[in-house]
This record gives C-alpha cells, structure tokens and sequence, in this order.
C-alpha cells in the first residue's frame, strides 16, 4: 500500500496530518525518544509530547513516562485494529437505531397512484391495528377489506365504519362482523383510514372509481396528523352518515386502553339499564396535584358515536365519574376540557 493510501485511510480515523506523521514515524523506530521521534515527523519535541497522548488514549501508542527520558512505543498494528474494530461494532447498533428513525421519517407519506395499491395498503394497515379503526370506504370495496376487518375486530379492535356511496340494497345486517359501529351515506366521500391514531391512508373518491385519473392517494405514517383525520372523521363525515349497526356491549369487566372504546361500552351499558364503576388511571389536568387515579360511579357520558349523540364538539368523549370527593369529567389521550386525561380504564359493574 502507497503512503497517500495509508494516509486517507488513517485520515478517515480521525487522525490528523502530523498525528499521521508522529504515528508512522513511531510504526518504523518500535519505540524512540520524542526528540527522535520529532526530528523524524518534522514537529516539535513539545508536539511529539501532545500527539502522542492523544494517540495513546485512542490505542495507537503507549507513552513510556516511567522512564528517563520518556520513550514511546507504537502497539502493534493487530492490536490497533482490534481495537479499532471492537469500536466500530461499539457504535453500529447507535449508528442503525438512527439510521432506521431517518428510514422511518422518509417513509412518512407515500404517495399511491392506484386503486389495487390503496386497497393493499389498507388491508396492511388493518392487519396491524391493535385498539382502534375508524373508516370510510365504498361499499363496492368493502368487500375487499372485509377479512381484514373482520380480523381486528375478532382482536378487540374498536372499529368505526362509515360505508359510502351505499344504495338501499345494502345488507346492513351483514356488516356486524365487520364493524364495532357502522353508518352508511349514500353520498360519495374520499376513502379516509386512521389505525391507532398513528398511520392511515386518505384516497379521492374518483381513484377508486376509475381506472383512469389522475388523482392520487397517500399514505401517512405520523402520530401528528392522524388525530387531523380522525377529527375530520367525526366532525365531516360521521355525522352525516346514518347508523345502522352497533355491537353488543362487552362482557365486563374490562379494561381498556382505547378510551373510545371505553366511552362506547360505557355508553351501551347504561343505556341497558347497568349500574357502572370505573377505576381510571391516568392523570390530572389543570392543577398540580390530585390522584392520579379515579374510583367511581359512572354517572353520564358525553359522545357522538352511538345515536342519540350528546357530545358538544365532534371529537368529544368523555365519562363523568362520581367519587367521594366529587365529580370527574375524563377525556381520553389529549384531552384538554375534561379533569382527567386516561391512560387505561376498568369498567365492571357495580356490586
């Protein structure tokens, strides 16, 4: 290998032009006086000195200050590449753990320009859905997502469905095992998809009619914009859509990380007749101290996903929990109106 090689090499280990020429100078005497070392490298003794602790906390070189006058000894070329090479595997899992977060960034919007890709996409998404779903899709493509959905609702998936460009000839009584809530609308809407309050896809209505358009459709992947669409969701489209299935209530008691889904069950339950207790654990907003859990009656509730709806904004969901200490209105993640923001919530009635 030429020096010019060995050189750039060297270089790329963050060594300098005169720590190259001390460290090279030294690979040639084994071991040498500064003074020896200095003449050779074209640097002062007092550089010599500098350079060479530097070398040496990186593995390069051992500084023999022990002795009079102090020599310094090059290691051996195997141990500096060992040495090299165990810090270079030090820092690869720091170097992929960023390099996927970038990865992950990049891949934040996908812009889609087929129906066929849409559909897979959504299929995808609803596959890996954990607590929550809300859709709306043509009733001509329902049936191509229905396994999926069919899928996380068997996984306890609060699934939220609007079927759009629906005629009087849909089957609704089919839809139950599809959906947790379904509406239908007789209107064309853009396919809109939210998994989890994290990803979701959003398609013009003409994309999935035609063939040929050139509309096109995104995918996102960003817990920022996906509450933007579950709230265009519920403010836009939900209402205008009529209901025309909702589940049975859940077998309780349960606990839920999913506060819609907590509101909903909720809901049912009181509208049957059943006397609630909820246990909330979460924390308190607007004052520094306070519980950071909540035991009571539930004692109201204020939603828009089942009718008669009684919320007073579009995304409102809230539960009003009655304590010893009073009364507790609780919202879900981000809540900002409510006493309490939920983290999890047990529901079970009450003895």
């Amino acid at each position: 290998m030429d020096d010019r090689t060995l050189n750039d090499l060297l270089r790329r280990f963050g060594l300098s032009d005169k720590e190259i020429d001390t460290y090279l100078s030294l690979l040639e005497h084994g071991e040498a006086k500064a003074s020896t070392v200095a003449d050779a490298a074209g640097v002062s003794k007092r550089y010599v000195y500098s350079v060479s602790e530097s070398l040496a906390d990186r593995g390069f070189v051992e500084v023999n200050d022990h002795v009079v006058p102090t020599t310094i000894r090059a290691n051996p070329p195997e141990e500096v590449i060992d040495r090299l090479r165990s810090d270079v595997d030090a820092i690869r899992p720091g170097l992929e753990e960023r390099f996927s977060r970038v990865e992950r960034r990049a891949e934040q919007f996908e812009v889609i320009k087929s129906r066929v890709t849409v559909v897979k996409r959504i299929r995808s998404l609803l596959a890996d859905a954990e607590s929550e779903v809300t859709l709306s899709i043509t009733a001509k493509h329902l049936p191509e997502v229905r396994e999926a959905l069919a899928a996380a609702v068997d996984r306890g998936v609060l699934v939220l469905l609007v079927v759009s460009d629906a005629d009087d000839g849909l089957d609704a009584d089919g839809l139950g095992d599809v959906a947790s809530v379904v509406r239908t609308w007789s209107e064309a809407m853009p396919t809109l998809l939210t998994v989890d309050s994290a990803a979701g896809v959003i398609a013009p209505p003409e994309l999935l009619r035609r063939s040929e358009t050139d509309r096109q459709a995104i995918r996102f992947s960003q817990e920022q914009l996906a509450p933007v669409i579950v709230g265009s969701f519920f403010g836009n489209y939900w209402p205008m859509a009529e209901e025309v299935y909702v589940a049975d209530p859940h077998d309780l008691p349960e606990t839920y990380a999913d506060f819609r889904q907590a509101v909903l069950q909720a809901t049912l339950h009181l509208r049957a007749g059943t006397d609630l207790v909820a246990t909330v654990r979460g924390r308190r907003l607007n004052a520094e101290d306070g519980p950071d859990q909540l035991e009571g009656r539930v004692v109201a509730v204020r939603q828009g996903l089942v009718e008669p709806a009684n919320n007073s904004f579009p995304v409102e969901a809230a539960l009003v929990v009655e304590t010893g200490a009073g009364r507790y209105s609780v919202g879900g993640d981000g809540a900002f109106v409510e006493d309490y923001e939920a983290e999890e919530v047990l529901l079970e009635p009450a003895e």
